[in-house]
């Protein structure tokens, strides 16, 4: 179990390993949200949004019938200017 103690403005120091659990570095943000057991969650903000990205996008790309060899030649494209 990790501890931190809030200062008088409200701050906290996020422990190193909670930081490092969470892949979190300096002038990331991070999010709290209430599960309906009244547990407070902290987690990675760009991690969630990624995570929430994907799901949204999930399967999209086999309905419309793209291929992973076909989102890697998009990738290589935008990386390295292939196919200019």
């Amino acid at each position: 179990m990790n501890s931190a103690k809030i200062s008088a403005n409200g701050q906290i120091t996020v422990p190193i390993e909670i930081r490092r659990q969470l892949g979190l570095r300096s002038g990331d943000k991070i999010i709290f949200f209430q599960k309906k057991n009244g547990e407070i969650v902290v987690s990675n903000a760009s991690a969630v949004a990624i995570q929430k990205a994907q799901a949204a996008f999930s399967g999209v790309a086999e309905a419309i019938g793209v291929l992973n060899d076909d989102i890697q030649e998009l990738v290589d494209e935008v990386r390295y200017g292939k196919g200019q």
